[in-house]
């Protein structure tokens, strides 16, 4: 006589016809067979980490950390001279906006930025126009073109300031011998002379990296689309007004984007040459940085006036990005 099967009752975790309950979907074993997996994997790993370790560590001690008490920083009021550092809620920040000095220096670092980042771009891409020829001596010049930039902005900001001496600067004298001026300029202290000779100053500085850029571009373009141009009938102004200018607009962009970047953070140049003066006329955002931290020990109004400088750059690089991506490059 066959026995009638009786029917088992499933587990109320769904087990089938063996009863055991079935992993749930999102359950706690993948998740910790993935985290032992990670754990051996880093175990295996672990001398890489070592040799990471010492760059994380001064990362997390000298960066990290330093923007998080900077940030920290912007909600007291500190003087370095005294222990305390009292609670003053935004009132740094307000500071911040009604600050005309402020204001000032934003303006200044805009002059600054709007006269050397175009004027370097150009010149280099001249330079680089002119050493991608054929001609004698090319590499000499590339050399000598370039030392400006690798040299230190010190020494170059010492080297011109001598030149610009309104008694025995070499810029007076030979303006002096053609007759251009009629007495020497005080090129750092007249108030409308002394940013464009701080832009004079970081042009001549700046050529050498957009020439070595545009020199790469312009030997990545293939020599056939020249070549059809030439049978097209486009002579040399078409062919690099609808060819070179196109096909150096990656470059271009680079090159802007990392001039404005680093003149917002002119410091070096201004505080050797001019010390912000005359007047405030040279004063940019980073020398009215540090006259607040250093100067008047403000460490609390400085950490603001600091935030509200990387949030102008960070503003200005996701408008690049932007543009970036819109313009396909």
């Amino acid at each position: 006589m066959t026995a009638l099967a009786t029917p088992q009752t499933p587990s109320p975790g769904g087990g089938g016809e063996t009863g055991r309950r079935a992993p749930r979907k999102g359950g706690r074993g993948p998740r910790r067979r993935g985290l032992r997996r990670t754990s051996r994997l880093i175990w295996r790993e672990r001398s890489a980490y070592g040799f990471l370790a010492p760059g994380l560590i001064v990362f997390s001690v000298f960066t990290v950390f330093a923007l998080l008490f900077a940030f920290y920083l912007t909600f007291r009021e500190w003087n370095i001279l005294e222990p305390e550092t009292p609670f003053v809620g935004l009132q740094n920040y307000r500071d911040m906006v009604h600050d005309e000095d402020f204001r000032r220096s934003i303006i200044n670092t805009a002059y600054f930025t709007g006269a050397s980042v175009p004027l370097g771009m150009a010149i280099g891409l001249g330079v680089a126009l002119l050493l991608n020829q054929p001609i004698r001596g090319r590499g000499l010049f590339r050399t000598l073109y370039f030392l400006p930039t690798i040299t230190p902005f010190v020494v170059s900001a010492i080297v011109w300031k001598w030149l610009y001496n309104g008694d025995f600067g070499p810029i007076n004298f030979y303006l002096l011998k053609t007759h251009l001026i009629s007495e020497p300029l005080v090129w750092l202290s007249n108030k409308n002379l002394a940013m464009p000779a701080v832009v004079l100053m970081s042009v001549w500085a700046s050529v050498g990296f957009s020439m070595v850029v545009y020199l790469a571009a312009l030997q990545a373009i293939p020599d056939q689309l020249y070549e059809s141009a030439r049978i097209d009938g486009a002579g040399p102004w078409a062919r690099f007004r609808y060819v070179t200018l196109p096909m150096l607009s990656p470059s271009t962009l680079f090159l802007m984007v990392m001039g404005i970047i680093g003149s917002f953070q002119v410091f070096t140049q201004i505080y050797i040459m001019t010390s912000g003066g005359p007047v405030n006329r040279t004063t940019t955002m980073v020398y009215y940085i540090y006259e607040a931290a250093f100067k008047f020990y403000e460490m609390g109004y400085a950490s603001t006036l600091a935030y509200g400088l990387f949030v102008l750059l960070l503003v200005f690089t996701a408008f690049q990005l932007r543009l970036y991506r819109k313009a396909d490059l």
